[in-house]
Order: C-alpha cells, then structure tokens, then sequence
C-alpha cells in the first residue's frame, strides 16, 4: 500500500525547493568527480594484465558507477528531494575539540612515522582519535585505565598490519628497529 504525502502550500513548497539545494550540490559532486576520474582513466594503459584485466579497469568501473550515482542524486534532489529522511541526529553544533583530537592525530601520526616507526606512530594517531571520538559523545575519557585500554588496543592493531604489510607482502614501512618486526 502506498500513501502519499500531503499537497505541500506554497511555504512548504518553498522550503522543500530550498532544502534541495544542497542537495543538488552534492549530486553535482558526485557526477563530477565521476567525470574527472573517467578523464584521469582514459591516460591509464588498457594492456590486459593478469586474467585478461588491465590496470585501467578499476579506475574506469568507479568512474561509472560514481557518475551514475550522481546522476540519480542530482534526479532526486531536482524531483522534491530525499524523501523519507531521519531527523538529524546528534549536537546541532561540530564538536571543535574533538576535531582537534582527530586532526593532531592524523598530523602526528604523518610527522612522526619515520622516527617512531609505524607501530607507535599509527598507536599515537589511535589513542588521540578515540580520545576525541570519546569527548564528543560525552564518555569519560581521562582515567589512566582508560588511556592504557586504548594504547594497548591501538598497538594491536597497528602490529598486525606492520606485520603483514613488511613479512608477508613485502612492502616497506618504517619500523623502530631494522629488524623487521618493530
């Protein structure tokens, strides 16, 4: 059974033409970002590689299914809108704080991997961004425990990943020591 929405008055109408907008913006986007990397793949060799796939592939199977996404965006937003939408969750205003957490994060972790090495410095980019992430959802974040709860978690992510990474595919990340495990 279907059920339609009631005949909008002409604030609603209104409302409803500005509330696409932004919308549309991103529908537009989308649509050329899926534009400037279909040009990006035409430069891409098309030589067929391993089962006949050539490295162009991938780029031109993202190219396409991005543009078609924004072609559909922009079709709804320009037909009314998303419709059937959740009320915004969450604050009405960005946590800067939290912002901060992540980005000094992210920052030390690129400024620091070569001295620290991979490990801690991606363990550093964990336990700051939890912290943030806590802060902003109101948990408690300053108990020792939960410092050492967070490094230790961090450590056991980022290890397994250095690990594969460097044994098992052979690509080089910056460890700590020349060995090879840290």
């Amino acid at each position: 059974m279907t059920t339609s929405s009631p005949p909008l008055d002409e604030s609603g109408a209104v409302a409803a033409r500005s509330a696409s907008w932004p919308q549309t913006a991103v529908g537009v986007g989308v649509l050329l970002t899926g534009i400037a990397l279909a040009g990006g793949a035409i430069g891409i060799s098309s030589d067929a590689g391993y089962g006949g796939v050539g490295p162009n592939f991938l780029p031109w199977l993202v190219s396409i299914v991005l543009t078609i996404c924004g072609v559909f965006i922009l079709r709804e937003a320009r037909t009314g809108g998303f419709r059937d939408l959740d009320a915004p969750s969450g604050a009405e205003h960005a946590y800067w704080p939290g912002f901060v957490w992540v980005t000094a994060g992210l920052l030390l972790n690129a400024a620091l991997i070569t001295t620290l090495g991979f490990i801690l410095s991606c363990t550093l980019c964990y336990v700051l961004a939890v912290q943030g992430l806590r802060r902003a959802t109101g948990q408690p974040s300053g108990a020792p425990r939960t410092w050492l709860i967070d490094v230790v978690t961090g450590a056991l992510i980022a290890a397994p990943v250095f690990w594969t990474f460097t044994q098992f595919l052979a690509i080089n990340l910056p460890g700590l020591t020349s060995t090879g495990w840290f």
